[in-house]
């Protein structure tokens, strides 16, 4: 997928500002729907070619046996309830490489080059783009200038790099070495959440954002994912907790290089 160059810079936003309420008929085409795969919940919106949102929210639990199959079925069943669009993006919890999932360490074996996006595309015909989810994520947030980093704490890790607007695909922070053979997500995702215990684990998200400043140089930092909630930590001031809805509002960004 090409870069793409984000709109005008946004005010940062906080944790409070969740709901987005949906825009009424006429909104402007073409209608993209939004879907966000995760390793505990399949979430799914239509947003209109602002990248406001048209519909509510939808939400069920990720199957107990995420494989593509079990996936696929519930997001046909939540297409059902949705209404129309006319393009889709999604996020998915891995690295993605032609609209092929490269695995998915959160979800299930068969997502090992896995044809996402060409499969979507033959069972609902129409157009899909898939990206990684913290980049769809750091799309709905990012500002637009200078270097900034979305890490999304949840099942697992989700890191997205972006230089004025432009995402640097292909960043996989959360299976990097860190500490004692652990990775980065060994430590900061949902296992080490369970086993370090709320202090602990804050602890080490702190050490992650000094290092993470450290190797990136990064100007601004947008921190999302199911688990910020548990932050207690204070931030930078050039670093703030994005709201979950980020994560498919950033969707139509994956179609700006179409008129």
């Amino acid at each position: 997928m090409s870069a793409t160059k984000t709109p005008t810079p946004k005010k940062p936003k906080t944790a409070g500002t969740q709901k987005t309420q949906p825009r009424k008929a006429g909104a402007q085409k073409p209608r993209t729907l939004c879907i966000d795969i995760g390793g505990t919940g399949l979430k799914m919106m239509i947003l209109d070619a602002k990248g406001q949102p048209v519909t509510e929210r939808l939400r069920e639990l990720t199957p107990e046996k995420p494989t593509p199959k079990t996936v696929l079925a519930v997001l046909s069943k939540m297409r059902k309830k949705i209404g129309t669009f006319d393009r889709v993006s999604v996020g998915f919890p891995g690295v993605i490489k032609h609209g092929h999932t490269l695995g998915a360490f959160n979800l299930d074996p068969g997502w090992a080059d896995f044809p996402l996006q060409q499969t979507l595309q033959k069972k609902w015909k129409k157009p899909v783009r898939v990206a990684n989810d913290a980049a769809i994520q750091g799309f709905g947030a990012i500002r637009g200038k200078g270097v900034e980093l979305c890490l999304t704490l949840g099942t697992g890790l989700g890191s997205a790099l972006f230089v004025d607007g432009h995402l640097c695909p292909g960043l996989e922070l959360a299976h990097h070495p860190w500490q004692k053979d652990k990775t980065y997500e060994d430590f900061l995702g949902k296992r080490g959440l369970e086993q370090l215990g709320k202090k602990a684990w804050n602890k080490r998200v702190a050490k992650a954002i000094e290092q993470t400043s450290a190797l990136f140089n990064w100007d601004f930092l947008h921190i999302g994912g199911g688990n910020a909630k548990h932050l207690t930590i204070k931030l930078p001031g050039n670093a703030q907790i994005i709201p979950n809805e980020d994560g498919l509002l950033g969707g139509v960004a994956l179609w700006r290089d179409q008129k």
